[in-house]
């Protein structure tokens, strides 16, 4: 059995693969691999597919699937898993990490001191606590980031289309009613044909004047054209992006709009996250060999 590592994950994963048969980073040798371990840079589409012929299994090493043509895999007799549980704590992190740096001005406040600037009067701050924070997509990952919300006393709202009843949060029923009422709104949505481009003219239309945005679910879920001009109007006061586009961003109006705060999507990219996936993806592996 040949395993394929197409992107880059924890450097002893190869070793500890290396029961189950061989293993390779020779993108060249895909139409030999049996299984193929991804993650958001390649992207398995159809023609992708075509070209491994001997593949039985992919494997994402992250949570959406958005970069897989499931239907296709499927049609093909190939089996699509990932490793949703993995990053959960990695990516509510660097959320909340976001959120923090954001209305303490952080950012602004070490590019001044590097300058040999002082300007603590300009630095006005807010916090989070007694605050309202709206999360779009109530999944593992939504409910990691409201119970760390929680323990700094701040209200949380969520909608999340079939989701009824949260320990950690109020549910609304619409969109729009999470966008009015929230000081902070963090996006955890997969990407598919209801959430693609949903942050848009129209729903910014919604939001609460003033509120701050993070995004570590994905890049697509929002019109970025329509974000850089509600941070150009001040409609919101400060967007935090780790996803984009395209893994790096090309041409994106996000990188010169005002208030903008920008990760190169390293939300999954935790020393320990990395573990996890690998712990799963051998467990995975395992589970497919002694089938066959």
């Amino acid at each position: 059995m040949l395993i394929l590592i197409s992107d880059a994950f924890d450097k002893t994963l190869p070793e500890k693969l290396k029961k189950y048969g061989e293993v390779t980073d020779d993108k060249n040798r895909l139409p030999e691999a049996e299984i193929v371990l991804v993650r958001s840079k390649t992207q398995a589409t159809r023609e992708y597919i075509d070209q491994a012929k001997c593949l039985k299994m992919i494997i994402r090493g992250g949570v959406g699937l958005d970069n897989i043509d499931i239907e296709y895999a499927e049609q093909k007799g190939i089996a699509v898993h990932n490793t949703a549980d993995a990053s959960t704590t990695a990516v509510a992190e660097l959320t909340f990490a976001l959120m923090i740096a954001m209305p303490n001005q952080l950012v602004r406040a070490q590019q001044s001191m590097t300058e040999g600037k002082w300007i603590k009067k300009e630095l006005t701050r807010t916090e989070l606590m007694g605050k309202t924070l709206g999360i779009l997509g109530m999944g593992r990952i939504g409910t990691a980031l409201a119970i760390r919300a929680r323990a700094f006393r701040m209200n949380i709202l969520c909608w999340r289309p079939l989701v009824y009843f949260s320990d950690f949060a109020v549910i609304r029923n619409h969109l729009e009613e999470v966008l009015a009422e929230s000081d902070y709104i963090s996006l955890h949505m997969p990407l598919v044909d209801s959430t693609r481009g949903i942050i848009n003219k129209k729903t910014l239309a919604s939001v609460k004047k003033g509120a701050y945005m993070i995004n570590t679910g994905r890049g697509q879920c929002v019109i970025e054209e329509d974000i850089a001009a509600a941070l150009k109007e001040g409609t919101l006061a400060g967007y935090a992006s780790d996803v984009w586009y395209s893994d790096p961003p090309e041409n994106s109006p996000l990188i010169s709009a005002p208030n903008v705060l920008m990760t190169p999507h390293i939300g999954a990219s935790s020393t320990e996250n990395m573990q996890r996936i690998g712990e799963i993806i051998e467990k995975l592996i395992g589970d497919y060999a002694q089938r066959h």
